[in-house]
């Protein structure tokens, strides 16, 4: 593969929230507090974040091993 083949872009919070499914605001927080992947651009307040696909969908897949699965009433 060539080096444009292997680059994956960053995305902005909504096309990164519309992947997760989750409110836009709520994934910016989320990147705020540094719960999620997430790539800050600029400093300060007014700062910018930029999300990858690919570390999202892996931070999704470690958060469903981390949950205890439910028990099922017999």
């Amino acid at each position: 593969m060539s080096p444009i083949e292997q680059f994956e872009p960053y995305v902005d919070p909504t096309r990164a929230s519309e992947f997760l499914d989750i409110d836009r605001k709520s994934l910016l927080k989320l990147a705020r507090l540094g719960r999620i992947p997430a790539y800050p651009v600029g400093i300060g307040s007014r700062r910018k974040w930029k999300f990858k696909i690919s570390d999202l969908d892996g931070w999704m897949q470690a958060q469903r091993r981390c949950q205890p699965v439910p028990e099922h009433p017999n």
